[in-house]
């Protein structure tokens, strides 16, 4: 999981992708990067660690020129948090000089680490699988040039290539020196990216001007800085915008399908985003009104005084819960907004430490109470185990704990840590073994088809990726082999 932005402006841009940083900074907190390029091929980039807001200074920003640019905030998956080399855009000199920033995850590193070095001839200085990334793209495009103009049939070829070659989930955005922006989606869609546009004003300030075009993970994105969601780039899909503002589009893959990634509904996306033409509040509500039905099946009658969310994925779910069950609906935690997410922070002690950091319990509404708390989805059990024992400590006389998605009991290798299914606490246990393990009275899970038919309805989408859920990966190139290599890799 990370965010991605670019632009094709017709004035500096690097004010504007900052901008659409903070707004999707909740999609990683690692590090971050900017990347603009100047008309004669220039390259500026600035990346640090840590977050937008503490990253960037006005020196930076006034070293950022350029009328095109991209940026990029971080949530590791591969290679190590907390390396400055780890952090993107990455670079290639060759050929033109290309910049790029991606979401997601490959999972044939081992192979395309092998051919870049004995076929490619090309150097790898991190284990970052954007660093591969970037450098597939450069061979691709470096084998299609034949006269010095580059024509967007040769990056649309080369983006085909790239499909040809890499596995696993990609949403990128790249600058190529001199000629342009592209940006490209895998075949199955799995990580977002949604095209805008904007009539840029002409030097009259009439606004009859050329077109300016942004790409971004969330459309929240798009809205707020006044442009006009265009669609979401299709699976397969690569998208050319060249200096003058002018458009390109094809498809690259030959047998695209969207299946894109269930999680980004459930907790990853901003509730005001709306991807693959489905709105991410509205999906959180339906999946509150499914998962009031198991929680009504599966707990005594009585034992439900006040529905409560874990701030604030949870919130929609949990309005919807209390408002089928009828039952009264509070807020008893006060969240501190100034510590990161905690299922994104690395380690264990980390998160355990940051959870009492980042919520407070508050005891006027626990006391005496058999409480609901309704969370988006529990992996590690960290957090939730330590939410739990906050509500005993506030007077709880009855803790019983819900998430709105399934039980995470397999990795997620497309883009979000989940690496290990001995970290998860689903994995291998039964439910009343997991409500033992976390400390609750009572422990319910949505279905597995309830989280699919509440993201779906309504649109006119018929799969999604739900590999954690059901161990279904949708590329069909995820191995045994490979989900132990991975286990056994991050442990080393």
């Amino acid at each position: 999981m990370c965010g991605i932005v670019g632009m094709v402006g017709h004035g500096p841009v690097n004010q504007e992708i900052y901008d659409a940083l903070l707004l999707l900074q909740h999609r990683g907190q690692d590090s971050t990067g900017i990347a603009t390029a100047e008309a004669n091929g220039v390259f500026h980039i600035n990346k640090q660690r840590g977050m937008v807001r503490e990253a960037f200074r006005t020196r930076d920003m006034r070293s950022l020129l350029g009328e095109i640019g991209l940026g990029h905030v971080r949530y590791a998956t591969k290679g190590t948090a907390s390396s400055e080399e780890e952090a993107q855009p990455f670079y290639v000199n060759a050929p033109y000089g290309i910049v790029l920033v991606h979401n997601g995850n490959l999972t044939n590193t081992r192979e395309l680490t092998d051919d870049l070095f004995h076929k490619d001839r090309r150097h790898l200085n991190t284990s970052s699988d954007t660093e591969l990334l970037v450098n597939i793209l450069g061979s691709e495009l470096q084998s299609e040039i034949t006269v010095p103009d580059l024509d967007p049939d040769q990056v649309f070829r080369a983006v085909s290539r790239v499909h040809d070659r890499v596995e696993g989930s990609y949403a990128a955005i790249a600058l190529i020196a001199g000629h342009g922006l592209l940006a490209f989606r895998d075949p199955f869609g799995i990580r977002p990216l949604i095209l805008g546009t904007r009539r840029a004003a002409d030097a009259t300030g009439s606004g009859a001007g050329t077109y300016e075009w942004v790409v971004a993970s969330e459309s929240l994105v798009l809205e707020n800085a006044g442009f006009d969601v265009v669609r979401d780039i299709l699976p397969g899909e690569a998208v050319f915008v060249t200096l003058d503002g002018t458009l390109h589009t094809r498809q690259c893959a030959p047998a695209p399908q969207l299946k894109p990634c269930s999680f980004e509904y459930v907790y990853l996306a901003r509730p005001d985003s709306v991807m693959n033409g489905i709105s991410v509040y509205e999906a959180r509500l339906r999946m509150g009104e499914r998962l009031a039905a198991t929680i009504a099946k599966h707990t005594p009658e009585g034992s439900i005084d006040v529905v409560m969310p874990i701030p604030d994925s949870a919130r929609p779910a949990a309005m919807q819960v209390a408002r089928q069950l009828g039952i009264e609906y509070r807020e008893g935690f006060y969240k501190n907004r100034y510590v990161g997410r905690t299922f994104i922070m690395p380690g264990q002690a980390v998160r355990k430490k940051s959870v009492r950091q980042k919520l407070n319990a508050m005891s006027t509404e626990f006391k005496g109470k058999n409480v609901l708390l309704i969370d988006d989805s529990i992996v590690r059990g960290t957090t939730s185990r330590e939410i739990i024992q906050m509500a005993r400590d506030a007077g709880a006389k009855s803790v019983t704990f819900a998430s709105a998605a399934p039980p995470v009991r397999y990795p997620h290798v497309y883009g979000i840590n989940m690496p290990s299914r001995h970290e998860l606490v689903a994995h291998g246990r039964t439910i009343p073994e997991i409500a033992a393990e976390l400390g609750a009275d009572h422990m319910v899970y949505q279905e597995v088809e309830d989280l699919k038919a509440a993201i779906l309805e309504g649109s006119d989408l018929d799969d999604l990726d739900m590999s954690c859920f059901d161990g279904r990966y949708v590329t069909g190139t995820v191995s045994e082999e490979y989900l132990a290599w991975v286990e056994d890799s991050q442990q080393s």
